[in-house]
């Protein structure tokens, strides 16, 4: 299904209550909107257009399954078009599976370097739906616990900007807490010289992060 361009992806665009997700009508009958429903609320809506789900006015989902990576670029031009035209937080969903697994580390590169999004690998829809579950549930949460929060901006990448930098090789929880907190963020991370990095992880984890976001794709 081709999306739709002119469908508004601004933040605000469309109004999802604490709790819940929005997600496309396309999905109808998949297996990852069977495992959402009874686990949190879901409602399906048609027009959402280059989004999969959404999950609070400012954040959403975008999925690129595994049949996506095999069949070319159109997700690629999906996702430019999102980032050009969207405000909102996107969170992108990759099926790495056997199949498609020699394409993910091109993929991680054009999501988090070019376009600068958070990127999290699964294996099938089953995972992606307890992804969006415990994120759903996280938010539900803090708002029940902070009820200034909607005041602010929802911090609800910070996990997953956390888990994609962790994919970075050499990189393990330990050292990507220490990136993030020095760089602030993924952007920032990625343009960073290899002095800059050294200060923080040495110098060989340092060349070995620099390659990873500068070498040819």
């Amino acid at each position: 299904m081709m999306a739709n361009e002119s469908t508004p992806v601004r933040a605000g665009a469309v109004n999802v209550p604490y709790g819940h997700v929005i997600g496309n009508e396309k999905w109808k009958g998949s297996q990852i909107v069977q495992e959402i429903q009874g686990k949190v609320k879901l409602i399906l809506e048609d027009g959402l257009g280059l989004v999969d789900f959404h999950l609070s006015n400012r954040s959403c989902v975008l999925y690129i399954s595994e049949a996506d990576l095999v069949a070319g670029t159109d997700f690629k031009r999906r996702l430019v078009r999102f980032r050009n035209a969207s405000s909102l937080q996107g969170i992108v969903i990759v099926e790495k599976t056997r199949i498609s697994d020699q394409y993910f580390p091109a993929v991680q590169k054009f999501v988090v370097l070019e376009l600068g999004m958070a990127l999290l690998p699964v294996a099938d829809q089953g995972e992606a739906a307890q992804l969006i579950i415990q994120l759903v549930r996280k938010q539900a949460k803090d708002q029940a616990s902070n009820p200034f929060l909607h005041k602010k901006a929802p911090q609800l990448l910070e996990p997953f900007v956390f888990q994609t930098v962790q994919q970075i090789p050499g990189v393990g929880k330990a050292k990507a807490l220490l990136l993030l907190e020095r760089f602030g963020s993924l952007h920032q991370l990625c343009n960073a010289s290899v002095q800059e990095l050294e200060l923080v992880v040495g110098h060989t984890l340092a060349q070995q992060i620099h390659t990873f976001f500068t070498q040819t794709k």
